[in-house]
């Protein structure tokens, strides 16, 4: 019995179910180099109106199709685009979404993967430079961006602590650990000591809620209070608390409880 021919290897992403048995077979007869002309000029309307009217022009699927354009070169995109947005809930959930999740979507091969964390990273190191070196509680909506991007679709729990200089810039960003979906382990003696190896003089506490919804536990509120007094002790200032849901923030500065 004669073995099957191989498949096309710019097709190499998956086995792609995302055709009917007729299209994939017309996807897989395109040479190499070439696209059907409907494909061709769906890609070219795309990035013309990308370039033209910039995001705001173009829905969130359209924008993950433009992504996915380097990634599978000679196949339609869409389907594999509304997957993502319907497994995911929105581009931000796409490209924030887990690399093993990622990957059990049909179509998700290695080099999606890496066009999607790819975009990931660039979000976040365009974030995190608005606020690096500029004092923060002046740049405090840029702050938002940048946790909220760092944070808010994370499936875990994730404490990361931002240490200040005296004039309330940005001296380091780091995570304090991972957790499950509603706990995080977070040390108010770790948390102090290294604001002194940096020679700190204030730190913002930040962590998420996979749940989504921001409101702080009592533990949050009781941790809280602990790492304040310590700081104080320690002539040391605590901002603020940030809780990160999906959506919106909780601010224990501005609700009331620092």
């Amino acid at each position: 019995m004669p073995r099957p021919a191989p498949r096309p290897e710019s097709l190499a992403e998956r086995p792609l179910p995302l055709f009917a048995a007729d299209e994939a077979s017309a996807v897989a007869a395109i040479p190499p180099g070439t696209l059907p002309s409907y494909l061709r000029d769906h890609r070219k309307r795309l990035r013309s109106r990308f370039l033209e009217g910039g995001a705001a022009a173009m829905p969130d699927y359209e924008l993950l199709e433009l992504i996915l354009f380097g990634a599978i070169p000679r196949a339609d995109v869409k389907p594999l685009a509304r997957a993502l947005m319907d497994r995911f809930g929105g581009l931000a959930g796409v490209i924030t979404a887990p690399p093993g999740q990622l990957l059990q979507i049909e179509g998700v091969g290695e080099t999606v993967l890496t066009a999607l964390k790819l975009a990931e990273a660039v979000a976040l190191r365009l974030t995190r430079a608005r606020v690096l070196n500029r004092p923060v509680i002046s740049s405090w909506e840029a702050l938002l961006d940048y946790c909220h991007t760092a944070m808010a679709h994370r499936e875990v729990e994730q404490a990361r602590i931002l240490y200040l200089d005296r004039k309330n810039c940005l001296i380091a960003d780091e995570e304090t650990g991972q957790g499950t979906v509603d706990h995080v382990p977070l040390y108010p003696r770790e948390v102090l000591k290294r604001a002194l190896e940096l020679q700190a003089s204030a730190l913002i506490l930040v962590h998420n809620h996979p749940s989504g919804d921001p409101t702080p536990s009592a533990q949050d509120i009781a941790l809280t209070e602990k790492i304040r007094q310590g700081a104080e002790a320690l002539s040391l200032t605590l901002h603020d608390h940030l809780v990160i849901g999906k959506e919106r923030e909780f601010s224990f500065r501005a609700e009331g409880l620092l």
